[in-house]
C-alpha cells in the first residue's frame, strides 16, 4: 500500500481550506510579469528575458555574456524536477545524476567540471540558489518546487561568482511572493507509480504592513523503474520519496528591502540500480560459481535490465539495508538599500546543512555466495561475497557566506565592488565491503576498508567591475573590466584506517579578471568580445591514505558572440564561438583495491577546449513557436602526465587521453502551438533532444574496461498536450497529458570502472514515461 507523507498532504489540506476561506481574496494574475525566459504568444512577438548574468537584471540581450535563461513557467508546464532535465534545452552542459547518492550530480560546462562525489571536493561549476553558493556537489540535486527562473551562464565566471566557477554558473532563482493573496495546487500521476502533489499559498501584504509571504509544500514519490525481486516495490532501485519545502518572504520597508527564503529537502528511497556491464575472466569464474553455493546466479551484461537483485549493505549487526535518506536544507537574506538613485547596495547571507545516509550498492547482484579466505589463516570457507558495496553514515557539511555588494553609477561608468566570505565544516565515514578476488578467480578475500575524513574550508574575496558606456557614442559602446582576488585555505584530516590519522593543510590565492568589448550595431543587434579567468581550488585528496595535496586549476576563456533580434522581435539568435585554455588540470588516477575506493589526485592535464554555441527563438505565427540550441566542444589535450603503478615513470600520454563527461555536439528543437478558445487554451509542445557519446574516465589504462561503459548518442523526445486557463467555479484549471523518452533510449547514464577490482558497471537511461497532471489556480 502507497504511503503518502502526512507533513505534505496535511500543508496542501491547508492551502486548500486557506482558499475556500471567507477572507480569501482573488489573485491576481502576477504582480511582476514573469520575463525571465521565453513565453509563447499568441499574438505577438517575443517577450522580454530579464537575468541577472552580472550579478544585477538586466536584459538578455544587452548582456555580452553566453547565457541560457529558463523561466519556472516552462519548467512547470514540462514537470521537470531537478536539474538533471536542464542539458536537454541549454548548450554544451551537462548534469548527470551520482549512482551513489539520491542527490548529488556531476556538472560539466564546455568541458569543464568535477566528478569526484566526495564531501570535501570542489566543483567546478557553481550552484547558486538565491545567490549563496551550494559547495558540495552532493546537495545540488534538489527539487525545483517553487523556481522563477533558471539561468545557465557558459564560460569561466570567476570575476563576479568567484571561486569554482572555471567551466561557468547555474542559477536557480525563486519566485518571490505576490502582492495579492492567492493559492495554486498542482498533481501528477505517471509510470512507475511516480506522482507528487504540490501547493502554494502567497499571503499578499499583511494587513497594513509591507510584509508578504508564500509557502510551497511538494511531496514527489515514486516505485523505481527497474523490478528487485528481494525488495518491495516501494523500495526498488531508483525509487524516491521526496518532501520539499520552500518558503518566502519580502519586506519592503521604503529604501531597503528584505528578501527571505528558505529551503528544504528531505529524500528517501534506493539508488538506481548499478549493473555490472564488463568483468575480468577471473571475475566472471569467480562470481559464476554463486549457485553452486546456495547462491543466486552472477548477473553481467551490457543491456538494461528490467528484473534483478541487489545486495544491500548488511551492518555490524547483521542487518541488510537497501535505502538512504539525503537531507538538503538552507537560509539565504538579501538586503538591498537604495542609497541613492546612483548606489544600492546589498547584502546575501546564507546558511546552508547537508546530511546524507547512502547506501553505495555497486554489486549489481544479489546475494553472491563463493569461497573465501581467511585474511589472517587463509582457510576457506564459503559466505557472502559482493563486487563493491558500502554505506556513507554520516556526511555532514554545513556552510556559511556572507557577501557585500555596492552598485552605483557615476556619470558614462556604472560599477559593482564587493567582498566575499565563506566558512564550511564538513565530516564523512565511508564504511567499504568488498571481495578481492585472487588471481585464477577460484578464491577470494572479504574486506572492509573505512575511509573517514573530517575537513574545513575558509575563503575571502574582493572584487569589481567597472562599466563604461561613452554619452558620445550614444552609450552603444561598453567597455568592462574586472577584477577578483580570492585567498582559500583547507585542513583535512584523514581517519578510518588511517592510523594515527593525518591531518594536512593547503592555501592558495587567485586573481581573476576579466575583459569584455560590446557594440550595439543596431537597435537590436550587438556584437561583443570578452577574456575571462576563473579556477577552482586546490585541497588535499580525500580519498588517499597519505597526505595527497594538489594545485588549483586555471583557465582562460576567449568569446566573442553576436546577440540579435529581427522582424519585429519574432525571431531571436545569439551565437558565440570561444577557445578556453585550461592548465594544471587536477585529475584523479583511479586506484580501487584491497583499501577500496581510491585515487591519486594530480595536476597533470593541460586542455584546450574550443567550440560554439548558438539560441534560436522564433514566433512566425500567432500562437506557434519554435526554439532550438545547438552546441560543440573539441577538447585537445596538449598535456596528460601519467605515473605508471608498476614502473612509477612518469609520461605524456596527451594523445591516448579522452575527454570526460564531454559530448561533442548537443542539439534541441523544440516547438509549441497555442490556440485560444472560447474558455480556455489548448497547447502541444515536442521536444527533441541529441548528445552525443561521452567518456567517463579519460585514459583506458588505468580504466581497461572505458569502452565498455561508454555512453553512445542519446536522442530525446518529449511531447505534453495541455488545456488550460479553464474557468471552473471562478478557478483556472490546467490538465496535462504527457510523456518522455519516447524513443525509449536504452544508453548508459553514468558509468563507473573500478579498475584493478576488475570489473565495471553502469546505471541505465529510464525508460519511456508518460503521465497526467492537473494544475488549479485561484
Amino acid at each position: 500500500m502507497t504511503r503518502i507523507s502526512t507533513g505534505a498532504v496535511g500543508l496542501s489540506l491547508l492551502a486548500i481550506q486557506l482558499t475556500f476561506a471567507p477572507t480569501a481574496r482573488a489573485a491576481t494574475t502576477n504582480d511582476t510579469p514573469d520575463t525571465s525566459a521565453e513565453q509563447v504568444s499568441t499574438s505577438g512577438g517575443l517577450e522580454t528575458i530579464v537575468v541577472t548574468a552580472r550579478r544585477s537584471s538586466e536584459k538578455l540581450q544587452n548582456v555580452p555574456v553566453a547565457v541560457t535563461a529558463l523561466s519556472g513557467e516552462f519548467l512547470d508546464r514540462q514537470n521537470i524536477v531537478d536539474a538533471t532535465a536542464l542539458p536537454r534545452f541549454a548548450p554544451n552542459l551537462l548534469v548527470a545524476a551520482l549512482p551513489s547518492n539520491l542527490s548529488g550530480a556531476t556538472v560539466y560546462i564546455r568541458g569543464i567540471g568535477n566528478n569526484e562525489p566526495s564531501s570535501v571536493a570542489e566543483q567546478g561549476v557553481g550552484i547558486y540558489l538565491d545567490g549563496v553558493y551550494i559547495a558540495r556537489s552532493a546537495g545540488t540535486l534538489f527539487d525545483v518546487a517553487d523556481i522563477e527562473r533558471v539561468e545557465v551562464l557558459r564560460g569561466p565566471q570567476g570575476t563576479l561568482f568567484g571561486r569554482n566557477t572555471i567551466g561557468g554558473a547555474v542559477q536557480f532563482v525563486s519566485r518571490k511572493p505576490r502582492d495579492e493573496f492567492a493559492m495554486e495546487a498542482k498533481a501528477g500521476y505517471g509510470r512507475y507509480n511516480d506522482w507528487f502533489v504540490r501547493s502554494r499559498v502567497d499571503t499578499g501584504f499583511i494587513g497594513s504592513s509591507p510584509i508578504k509571504l508564500s509557502i510551497t509544500a511538494q511531496h514527489r514519490q515514486n516505485d523505481g523503474y527497474i523490478n528487485s525481486t528481494v525488495t518491495p516495490d516501494s523500495q526498488d532501485p531508483g525509487s524516491v520519496k521526496n518532501d520539499s519545502i520552500v518558503i518566502g518572504a519580502e519586506a519592503d520597508l521604503g529604501d531597503v528591502t528584505a528578501t527571505y527564503s528558505f529551503d528544504y529537502n528531505n529524500r528517501r528511497g534506493t539508488t538506481p540500480f548499478f549493473q555490472i556491464v564488463a568483468a575480468t575472466q577471473d571475475i566472471i569464474k569467480y562470481y559464476s560459481a554463486s549457485p553452486d553455493y546456495g547462491g543466486p546466479a552472477f548477473l553481467i551484461s551490457p543491456e538494461r535490465q528490467q528484473t534483478v537483485q541487489e545486495t544491500g549493505f548488511v551492518d555490524s549487526s547483521g542487518r541488510r539495508g537497501y535505502g538512504s535518506k539525503v537531507k538538503v536544507w538552507g537560509h539565504a537574506l538579501n538586503l538591498t538599500y537604495e542609497a541613492s538613485p546612483a548606489l544600492t547596495l546589498k547584502s546575501i547571507t546564507g546558511y546552508r546543512r547537508f546530511f546524507q545516509d547512502t547506501i553505495t550498492d555497486l554489486s549489481g547482484n544479489g546475494d553472491l555466495q563463493g569461497v573465501v579466505l581467511d585474511p589472517i589463516t587463509f582457510d576457506p570457507s564459503i559466505a557472502s561475497v559482493t563486487p563493491y558495496t558500502g554505506r556513507i553514515n554520516p556526511a555532514k557539511q554545513r556552510q556559511f557566506s556572507q557577501e557585500f555588494q555596492a552598485l552605483g553609477t557615476v556619470g558614462d561608468f556604472s560599477y559593482l565592488a564587493g567582498a566575499y566570505y565563506f566558512h564550511e565544516r564538513v565530516s564523512e565515514y565511508y564504511d567499504q565491503r568488498l571481495t578481492f578476488v585472487l588471481e585464477g578467480g577460484d578464491a577470494g578475500i572479504n574486506l572492509n576498508p573505512i575511509q573517514a575524513i573530517r575537513g574545513k574550508a575558509e575563503s575571502r574575496a574582493l572584487f569589481g567591475q567597472v562599466s563604461w558606456k561613452p554619452s558620445a557614442l550614444d552609450q552603444k559602446l561598453e567597455l568592462t573590466g574586472g577584477l577578483r582576488y580570492t585567498r582559500d585555505k583547507k585542513t583535512l584530516t584523514l581517519a578510518g584506517d588511517v592510523q594515527p590519522n593525518l591531518t594536512g593543510k593547503v592555501s592558495s590565492e587567485n586573481l581573476s579578471w576579466l575583459a569584455s568589448a560590446s557594440y550595439e550595431l543596431a537597435p537590436d543587434l550587438m556584437v561583443y568580445a570578452r577574456v575571462s579567468t576563473g579556477y577552482r581550488s586546490g585541497g588535499i585528496n580525500p580519498r588517499a591514505t597519505v597526505i595527497n595535496t594538489f594545485k588549483p586549476e586555471k583557465a582562460m576563456a576567449y568569446e566573442a558572440g553576436i546577440k540579435s533580434e529581427f522582424f519585429d522581435h519574432r525571431l531571436r539568435l545569439n551565437l558565440a564561438g570561444y577557445i578556453t585554455n585550461y592548465t594544471d588540470r587536477q585529475l584523479t588516477q583511479f586506484a580501487a583495491g584491497s583499501a577500496g575506493a581510491t585515487g591519486l589526485i594530480v595536476n597533470a592535464g593541460k586542455v584546450r577546449l574550443q567550440g560554439f554555441e548558438a539560441e534560436f527563438a522564433a514566433t512566425p505565427l500567432p500562437g506557434f513557436s519554435l526554439d532550438g540550441s545547438v552546441g560543440y566542444v573539441h577538447t585537445e589535450y596538449r598535456q596528460f602526465l601519467f605515473r605508471d603503478p608498476v614502473t612509477d615513470i612518469v609520461s605524456d600520454v596527451a594523445d591516448a587521453a579522452k575527454p570526460i563527461y564531454t559530448p561533442k555536439w548537443t542539439l534541441h528543437l523544440g516547438g509549441e502551438y497555442a490556440y485560444e478558445f472560447t474558455g480556455g487554451l489548448a497547447r502541444l509542445r515536442i521536444d527533441y533532444s541529441l548528445r552525443t557519446s561521452i567518456y567517463f574516465n579519460a585514459l583506458d589504462a588505468t580504466t581497461p574496461f572505458n569502452e565498455n561503459i561508454k555512453s553512445g548518442t542519446d536522442r530525446n523526445v518529449k511531447a505534453r498536450l495541455s488545456l488550460e486557463d479553464i474557468d471552473i467555479g471562478g478557478t483556472k484549471m490546467e490538465f496535462g497529458v504527457w510523456g518522455d523518452n519516447l524513443t525509449n533510449q536504452k544508453n548508459i547514464a553514468y558509468g563507473i570502472d573500478f579498475g584493478s577490482l576488475g570489473f565495471a558497471g553502469a546505471i541505465f537511461k529510464k525508460p519511456i514515461t508518460y503521465g497526467v497532471d492537473m494544475k488549479i489556480v485561484f
